[in-house]
């Protein structure tokens, strides 16, 4: 068995600065060291719930385990060109196969190929067409994880740019029809088998529209 962590650090740099405090010197006698800190719940590698996106649709703790936690198939799209399309046929190569229900990865090792804490990695990224999204719907997934900005306007967005929700794909297509969106993993480059046990947990945090995970991959299980 073999254990892939797929979690963005959750330090400041370039998208977001969490609010971290330390409070209690155990060296200088104190009983206790307490770190406190203050970010949003949809930074770093973090799960979408339907309220993110669906005006009256269900929060975080809504979200049961078994759609983040499970089978998963990993698509190696480690091929996809930077600041480029990615759509079904790409989508259709590089599926491992496997039946409807699972969680789907798609793995551009992207985090190897530019660095998270900068510009790069959120501006130069593939994005996913909506006949992409399309597709990756039609395979009935509990969840999709992805390891870039999936959506082509997160780009526009850090410019200070309106987007129409329609043009979120993977949000309109995937999260408005109850598909878990797991977000901006790392170390993809890592995952060595087509077929792992992924598990993606989000924090319980009452009424959130989404919430940090701890997400990593097991390699070695029958799945």
């Amino acid at each position: 068995m073999r254990v892939v962590d797929l979690s963005m650090p959750m330090e400041s740099h370039f998208r977001w600065s969490p609010e971290v405090t330390v409070k209690g010197d155990l060296a200088a006698g104190d009983q206790f060291r307490v770190t406190r800190i203050a970010t949003t719940c949809h930074g770093f590698t973090h799960v979408d719930a339907q309220a993110h996106f669906v005006a009256g649709g269900p929060t975080i703790e809504a979200t049961p385990l078994e759609r983040v936690v499970g089978p998963c198939r990993v698509f190696d799209l480690s091929s996809a060109p930077a600041n480029a399309p990615i759509g079904p046929e790409a989508l259709a190569a590089a599926d491992p196969g496997g039946p409807e229900g699972e969680i789907l990865l798609l793995a551009t090792r992207w985090a190897a190929r530019r660095d998270h804490t900068t510009p790069a990695f959120w501006t130069e990224a593939p994005w996913l067409t909506r006949e992409a999204a399309d597709w990756l719907w039609e395979r009935r997934p509990t969840a999709v994880a992805f390891d870039f900005p999936q959506d082509y306007p997160i780009r526009l967005l850090l410019k200070g740019e309106a987007v129409p929700n329609d043009e979120h794909v993977t949000h309109d297509v995937l999260l408005r029809n109850g598909v878990t969106l797991i977000e901006y993993l790392v170390n993809t480059a890592e995952i060595r088998a087509p077929r792992v046990l992924l598990s993606a947990a989000p924090l319980l945090i009452p009424n959130a529209d989404g919430a940090p995970a701890r997400a990593y991959a097991i390699e070695g299980l029958d799945v």
